[in-house]
């Protein structure tokens, strides 16, 4: 890292596409197997500008169950999100529930893949074909991983990543769009700066989305030891799964072992009949031991503002969103937690819900 910094102070390049943002988007578009990938300033930028540059407008379907970013992206650019369901086994959006909302002024669906799980993408792409959608994916969870061994990037339209500085590949802040689309990447790439073709000349309405050297430094510095990342998250997850198998009323959220994945999130129901305390029960005792622990995404997009307000149709629509939102607690993982620490935290957990 160091040296990348020293780097950008001597050629005294510091944004602007510079050498280094070209070399990580080439180096992120090779390990994604895409053709393009446009770095960008930040996750929420990147899906705003893939949301432009389709050309989605007027009501666009997305999970309830997704960071409110993703809802943003649209409300911000004047187009109606239509809160979709979750499919109970996936968490992901349910292909039937995405169906049953399209109306005539549909433009697009946006999938998520939460938790770094990919979506049914077939499926989706099939609902998107026969109504003549455009189809996107929020992917700020899923760098990393693959479906049916092709990795996350190449679906759909086009796909948006985070890489802030919680998630297992991160620039400090940044993002970045990947597409097979040639003219789709152009657009992108005018759309991120302002949308000037040349020196003088706008073509697109645009913003300022543009990585900065320093964290496309940090970046490549980080893509170097992703494998490391990765192989610490999943030492985690296995041991997470082993010491919590037997914890009536706790179930932890596997990770299909066929495939890449970034093994980054730790997600556990909490049955509260069956374990005997409530999930923020358990979250509040977790908390009390300095562990960090979050209801991740509670309670759903549709019930947050503006969105209850402007579209308060939605509630009680979504019943396995909903029941999914009292249920779930992410844990730690990643290089600030070690296997001993993973094991603390389960025996907590035991303890607790035995009643110790």
């Amino acid at each position: 890292m160091r040296q990348r910094l020293d780097e950008i102070l001597t050629n005294n390049y510091l944004t602007n596409n510079g050498p280094l943002v070209q070399e990580l988007e080439h180096k992120l578009a090779r390990y994604c197997g895409v053709k393009h990938c446009i770095a960008m300033s930040n996750g929420t930028v990147a899906l705003e500008l893939a949301i432009r540059a389709t050309g989605l407008q007027g009501e666009v379907i997305v999970p309830s169950m997704t960071f409110i970013a993703t809802a943003h992206a649209l409300q911000w650019q004047g187009i109606k999100p239509l809160f979709a369901d979750i499919d109970h086994a996936t968490l992901n959006i349910c292909p039937k529930s995405v169906e049953a909302l399209i109306t005539p002024a549909t433009t697009g669906i946006i999938g998520v893949h939460l938790y770094g799980r990919p979506c049914a993408v077939e499926a989706l792409q099939a609902v998107a074909d026969a109504h003549q959608l455009t189809l996107l994916f929020d992917s700020a969870h899923a760098f990393g991983s693959s479906h049916n061994g092709l990795r996350v990037g190449n679906f759909g339209d086009c796909e948006a990543f985070s890489f802030h500085a919680t998630k297992v590949f991160n620039t400090f802040e940044g993002g970045a769009v990947t597409t097979n689309d040639d003219e789709l990447a152009r657009r992108l790439r005018l759309m991120r700066n302002f949308g000037f073709e040349g020196e003088d000349n706008v073509s697109y309405i645009g913003t300022n989305g543009k990585m900065s050297e320093v964290c496309a430094a940090m970046g490549l510095t980080n893509l170097e030891s992703l494998d490391g990342f990765i192989a610490n998250n999943r030492e985690n997850y296995h041991r997470y799964r082993e010491e919590l198998s037997a914890v009536e009323g706790i179930s932890l959220e596997s990770y299909d072992e066929s495939e890449q994945s970034n093994y980054q999130y730790i997600i556990i129901r909490v049955d509260r009949a069956q374990f005997g305390k409530s999930r923020d029960d358990l979250k509040s005792r977790l908390e009390s031991e300095g562990i960090m622990a979050r209801r991740y995404f509670y309670p759903g997009c549709h019930r947050m503002e503006p969105y209850k307000t402007l579209y308060p149709d939605v509630s009680g629509k979504l019943p396995v969103t909903e029941s999914f939102s009292e249920e779930v607690l992410a844990l730690p993982n990643g290089n600030q937690i070690t296997p001993d620490e993973v094991s603390w935290v389960c025996q907590l957990i035991r303890e607790f819900g035995s009643g110790r």
